[in-house]
């Protein structure tokens, strides 16, 4: 880590605590556990049925099981949470972020079972938990606001009247909860109150509270935050601002700290707004608060909200800064007054941070899911990994997406987006499809290069992204992989060694491969010291190949380019690594026949996600036209309906109730042999 800055706490001062509880899972849990051994303190991790095998319970000193995988039953219960900490010996609680980590009832259970919450004081918790509340208490220490109508109680009729005074467009917000559900953007009038009842409706379903607010609706808006750290004894300091806009869906993606944005002048002032934002709350501890910044008028900001908590954004401000804020917080938490000064607080350089998910962008970003088969994760000079993976993770549909952060730093942010997109290069996840390539897409675009950001870029760029085509060497080298598991390692049967061998012109071992939106034909003549390989009608190039089993590497040189490729089985697909990104293929079985014909127009429907099948409109054998529901899966909360691709008639390969895996095949549709149109079958 780069260390341009003293620690604001006294790192060789002892602390208090000798066992913290850790309430979280996955990376976050992780990378407390990482600091919490530096500082010589034994951890402790929860875990649920289906973290059981996790990385945290691995690295951590002790694990107590929850309960169940869902999340209100394990790390959602409050009540298990303290047993736990009690029942290990913890005098303290890290909450990490999500679950528990803005909970005030939460931070009372622990106080009345004598354990230190790593985290503010309830009040400030409840107050800043509440955005109406939160507005109106900051508004008093003259932190500027978005101008609007912030109010318990607002019918949708004093909102309705309110909007013509704030100035369309507006932003209806709901005061609880966050995440961007419940947000409705409004340009018309006539539009307000059916944007009001959804966002109610949203609201209330999200968060159990339909209150709702409206606020000026800040043109380009940027989203721009400021991380704080205060003390017990009335010490506030900020530690510099983070560039929050690249979000998809009001949700981020990648982070960096400085802005890009803001002058030196404009920085002082917004860091000052953030620190009596903390003490307009007698907050404790590090938290962050959430400001917007119009990219037409970057020396206006308002205030948004605060997180009460740890940020997962927090690697880059530690990596400009040299500051570890899991450590303060423990120090802060145990007694520990901040040295220093905010003139002591520098910035050196810049950091870059990318969130890897379990999504597939190339599939509407639906979540993904599997066993993690191989995984190479970057390192090296300037870039740092947090992540919750190892071979063997199972990555289910029970919690959030997010795998890991890559974080990267550099002089300059040219070079720190440089070396980003070289560690995100550097990363092969096998098992699990991921939202790796769709991260580089962003680092290459032009407006994201110069800086030129705002929250609504990445949601218009999400339309230009297209996964990148399989190309004729993937599809080589998973038939090389495929051959060469043929292969015998010692003397056989001349007759059964797939070379080809006959007499007159050698025979081909011929695969039909497919692999995103592309199949082909590939053969293979010859032996894998000295073969040939020809795709499709491509042109017939000199192969050779080698397998390192315990490794999961195969090399192939082709047509004289030798390179290292990493490659897991998975049932029916073949997971390949390389410089060309991931690709997953699988051999495809020639079309069926049955009695004497081809049918070619036949179609599989395959789960686009791993996850539960909850309803199966159609009937087995039942006519269907093309669009009709056939099966519904939901993972992750989302339910996603899959329609027939043909007209034609069902087989069905699934139940209700049944668990399925990414691209797993859970019915059939028969092409209708005399009605491939689906003329005179049911709408």
């Amino acid at each position: 880590m780069n260390v341009p800055n003293p620690a604001p706490v006294n790192r060789d001062h002892p602390v208090s605590f000798d066992t913290v509880l850790v309430a979280n899972r996955g990376e976050i849990a992780v990378r407390v556990m990482r600091t919490l051994r530096e500082m010589g303190i034994r951890s402790v991790a929860v875990y649920s049925d289906a973290d059981a095998q996790a990385e945290h319970v691995r690295v951590a000193d002790v694990a107590v099981r929850l309960g169940p995988a869902p999340a209100r039953e394990s790390y959602l219960d409050i009540d298990l949470v303290v047993a736990a900490a009690v029942r290990t010996g913890a005098q303290a609680v890290h909450p990490g972020y999500g679950f528990l980590s803005e909970n005030a009832a939460f931070a009372a259970a622990l106080a009345r079972a004598g354990v230190v919450f790593l985290g503010p004081p309830a009040r400030a918790i409840e107050v800043m938990g509440d955005k109406i509340t939160a507005k109106n208490t900051v508004a008093a220490f003259d932190v500027p606001v978005v101008p609007g109508i912030a109010e318990p109680g607002l019918t949708d009729d004093a909102l309705i009247a309110a909007a013509d005074r704030i100035g369309y467009p507006v932003l209806v917000k709901p005061s609880a909860g966050g995440g961007g559900k419940g947000m409705r953007r409004v340009d018309d009038p006539a539009a307000l109150p059916g944007a009001l009842t959804s966002a109610r409706r949203e609201a209330a379903a999200a968060f159990g509270d339909d209150t709702l607010f409206l606020e000026r609706f800040v043109t380009r808006p940027r989203h721009i935050e400021v991380q704080v750290l205060a003390d017990q004894f009335g010490t506030v300091i900020h530690l510099g601002e983070r560039e929050c806009s690249l979000q998809r869906r009001h949700q981020k993606v990648i982070e960096e700290a400085p802005s890009p944005l803001l002058d030196a002048a404009t920085r002082a002032r917004i860091g000052a707004a953030a620190c009596d934002t903390a003490r307009s709350v007698d907050y404790v501890g590090a938290g962050t608060v959430e400001f917007i910044v119009s990219a037409d008028r970057p020396e206006e900001f308002f205030f948004m909200e605060m997180n009460t908590r740890l940020q997962v954004e927090h690697p880059v401000t530690e990596m400009v800064t040299g500051i570890d804020l899991v450590e303060c917080q423990v120090r802060v938490a145990a007694g520990q007054k901040i040295g220093a000064e905010q003139d002591d607080i520098r910035l050196v350089g810049h950091a870059v941070e990318a969130r890897v998910y379990a999504e597939d962008p190339g599939r509407g970003f639906l979540p993904t899911g599997g066993t993690v088969l191989d995984l190479v994760e970057p390192d090296g000079r300037g870039v740092r990994v947090d992540s919750g993976l190892r071979v063997g993770t199972v990555v289910g549909s029970d919690y959030d997406p997010m795998l890991s952060k890559i974080i990267a730093h550099a002089p300059d942010r040219a070079g720190a987006l440089a070396r980003l997109d070289r560690a995100l290069a550097d990363t092969t996840l096998l098992g699990v499809t991921s939202n790796v390539e769709f991260l580089r897409f962003l680092l290459a675009d032009p407006d994201v290069a110069a800086g030129r950001l705002d929250t609504g870029l990445l949601d218009r760029r999400v339309t230009d992204f297209a996964p990148a085509p399989v190309e004729d060497e993937l599809f080589v080298v998973a038939a090389a992989f495929h051959w060469i598991r043929r292969w015998p390692d010692g003397p056989a049967d001349p007759w059964a060694i797939p070379s080809g061998w006959r007499l007159g012109a050698p025979a081909p071992t011929t695969l039909r491969l497919a692999g995103g939106d592309r199949d082909a034909h590939v053969r293979l003549i010859g032996n894998p010291n000295a073969g040939t390989a020809r795709v499709d009608d491509g042109p017939e190039l000199p192969v050779t190949v080698s397998y390192a089993a315990e490794a999961g590497v195969l090399t192939v040189a082709l047509d004289g380019v030798r390179r290292d490729y990493r490659v897991a089985e998975a049932e029916d697909r073949l997971w390949v690594g390389g410089p060309h990104g991931v690709a997953v293929l699988r051999t495809v079985a020639e079309a069926s026949v049955r009695g004497g014909a081809e049918h070619a127009g036949d179609a599989e429907i395959r789960s686009p996600m791993p996850g539960s099948v909850i309803a199966i409109p159609a009937e087995a054998g039942a006519a269907v036209a093309v669009g009709a529901p056939v099966v519904v899966v939901e993972a992750m909360k989302m339910e996603h309906t899959l329609t027939a691709p043909v007209a034609g008639t069902v087989e069905l390969l699934v139940e209700v109730g049944a668990q399925v895996r990414l691209d797993q095949p859970l019915a059939r549709v028969v092409a209708a042999s005399n009605d491939p149109q689906g003329e005179g079958l049911p709408a």
